[in-house]
């Protein structure tokens, strides 16, 4: 018998991809790799290069995207989607052309809410519709399904390791997991704090081969951040690496991949925007069956 969490998560895909909007989910099998920051400063990176960029984290408040920009998250998503704030109060607005949307409690309720309430999630993002080209998903490990919802139905879904060996292995667990659970066959690898170019890409062949000759997945090469100081010293003052040391190593290496990005669009599908996302991330949750990947 089809396996129905399968089918749903491959369709939705399918008819997100192709639109103007790009959604790209950050996920990590360990803690530890520098998956907010990563996302905190392609963020910065993406809006420098005109886009509007819109981050979604799933991260409770002192351990989220907020913090890299030295401001605090006071409010959830959760609180419009209760109709106790609007979302302008809740998004925060560290540069021009970059959006924080704190969304921990929301991500973590999205499978149970009523009819009522997802409908107003969704007209109180669509007043985001035409202001958007980019959403940038900061995953927790913790969600109640194991994976986040929003890794199934982005366009792209990331995975940050570093070069440990146990960052590695876990990364591979986490792959293979999605990929038995939910059919989710493509992944990018960006490999973290690493000492060279060639590292990574020996780390990225590794895990590539491995995936491929298991059947698996098909990963493909994102891109390295180097080991550095200056971005280890902005993340301790909690600001992004391209506002302390801009000429840094990593610095670059952030400009260079967020000006990769803009090409990973894909090309098939139906259009939409932030309302046919939210739209197929919500019919999406409400299928996906609490602790699938922890059974």
């Amino acid at each position: 018998m089809a396996d129905f969490r399968v089918d749903q998560a491959a369709g939705l895909r399918r008819m997100l991809g192709g639109s103007g909007l790009q959604v790209i989910t950050f996920v990590a099998g360990c803690e530890g790799v520098g998956r907010s920051v990563t996302v905190a400063n392609l963020g910065v990176a993406l809006a420098r290069l005109g886009k509007e960029v819109l981050l979604i984290d799933e991260h409770a408040p002192g351990d989220d995207i907020a913090a890299s920009f030295g401001m605090q998250s006071t409010y959830d998503l959760l609180n419009v989607v209760q109709r106790e704030l609007p979302l302008t109060q809740v998004l925060l607005r560290p540069m021009n052309g970059l959006s924080i949307l704190p969304a921990a409690k929301a991500a973590r309720k999205l499978g149970r809410l009523s009819l009522h309430q997802q409908q107003t999630l969704v007209d109180a993002m669509s007043g985001l519709e035409r202001a958007i080209d980019v959403i940038l998903v900061d995953a927790s490990m913790a969600h109640p399904s194991g994976f986040s919802p929003f890794g199934l139905v982005s366009q792209e879904t990331v995975v940050v390791l570093s070069g440990s060996s146990a960052s590695i292995t876990e990364a591979y667990a986490l792959i293979k997991k999605v990929s038995q659970a939910f059919s989710r066959r493509h992944f990018r690898i960006l490999v973290n704090k690493v000492r060279s170019q060639a590292d990574a890409r020996s780390i990225y062949e590794n895990i590539a081969q491995v995936a491929t000759q298991r059947g698996v997945a098909v990963l493909d090469y994102a891109g390295a951040v180097p080991l550095d100081e200056s971005l280890k010293l902005a993340s301790q003052l909690c600001r992004p690496v391209l506002f302390q040391a801009p000429d840094s190593p990593s610095a670059t290496a952030f400009r260079d991949l967020a000006a990769d990005i803009q090409y990973w669009q894909q090309a098939q599908g139906e259009q939409g925007g932030v309302q046919h996302f939210l739209q197929q991330l919500l019919h999406l949750s409400q299928r996906i069956t609490p602790n699938v990947l922890r059974a």
